[in-house]
């Protein structure tokens, strides 16, 4: 067990339980998470929502991208959207990830949800993934017709990786003069390819997501160790420039390593006059959200679907 660290009361029976895996065993755990994936879609309630697969057009020169359009039976158009980017390190995970809380965000907020399926490194490394995110913005954006949205109302969303790649595409965004973002949702997010911080370095061992998963999801996204010229679309934090950038909400947890680069990430977007609202999760590790029925996860929850409401105005 990892440790000695103070985990919520709820949560600390549970990390005994939580396997450790090889993270140099990258078609170990992408089969492992596919296989979770196939079991969790038989619990999912699909009610009150319509969703399909679609391909669309990819960045210049690369393949079409597809994404999940998930759209109310019940809402007021033109609705707001949610651009939804999975987590996975940068090189695992699929918008099948999302699955369950695209369709319980489409049904509770009235809102049409788009997730996207990037492509992922080492396989694909940076930029590629974020170009996928980005031609899902611009086609969600041109298709706002057929979609009944509203674009001044578009935001994104995103947890972990998922969290970092929605905050590389809303500086990409700002950069290239849209399309346009109302708000950013960076849930526990990957944002800082350094590995400086003092939550990087003191954590080792903890659950799920610790220093040396960091370190190779870096090296596999980035395409090795060279760091003399990362890009902030890659790594937001080396950012120098945050102005300009839509609302944010940022999470994070006590004991994860990106605990540390969340809450400066926040600062410095507070600094450069963007409007905050960052919540570090007491007891917490990366990913202990999984574990619902903790009392800390469901105010997490119940906070992330408020606030996701209030971004767009929903």
């Amino acid at each position: 067990m990892p440790g000695p660290y103070a985990f919520d009361p709820e949560l600390a029976p549970v990390v005994e339980l939580i396997p450790q895996s090889d993270p140099e065993d990258l078609e170990g755990a992408r089969k492992s998470l596919d296989d979770i994936l196939v079991a969790l879609a038989r619990e999912v309630d699909e009610t009150g929502v319509s969703f399909e697969d679609r391909h669309i057009p990819g960045p210049e020169g690369a393949p079409e991208v597809l994404v999940r359009v998930y759209v109310p039976d019940e809402r007021a158009t033109p609705s707001p959207a949610l651009l939804d980017i999975h987590g996975g390190g940068f090189v695992m995970g699929s918008m099948a990830m999302e699955h369950a809380g695209a369709l319980a965000f489409a049904r509770t907020l009235g809102v049409v949800v788009v997730a996207v399926e990037y492509r992922l490194a080492p396989e694909h490394p940076f930029p590629a993934g974020i170009e996928d995110c980005y031609a899902a913005l611009q086609w969600l954006h041109a298709s706002a017709g057929d979609l009944q949205i509203d674009t001044e109302r578009v935001g994104v969303y995103g947890q972990s990786a998922g969290g970092g790649l929605s905050a590389g595409l809303a500086l990409l965004a700002r950069d290239r003069g849209g399309p346009n973002l109302c708000f950013q949702f960076l849930g526990i997010p990957e944002l800082d390819d350094r590995l400086e911080t003092a939550s990087m370095q003191a954590f080792t061992d903890t659950p799920l997501w610790n220093r040396p998963s960091a370190v190779l999801s870096w090296q596999r996204y980035l395409g090795g160790d060279d760091r003399s010229n990362v890009s902030p679309y890659a790594a937001p934090s080396r950012a120098t420039d945050l102005s300009g950038l839509p609302p944010a909400y940022i999470s994070t947890m006590e004991f994860d390593p990106l605990r540390d680069e969340g809450i400066l990430y926040a600062l410095k977007l507070m600094e450069a006059g963007v409007q905050v609202e960052l919540h570090s999760f007491p007891g917490t590790f990366h990913g202990s959200a999984l574990m619902p029925g903790a009392a800390v996860s469901k105010r997490g929850s119940v906070e992330m679907m408020e606030v996701i409401r209030r971004g767009l105005k929903a």
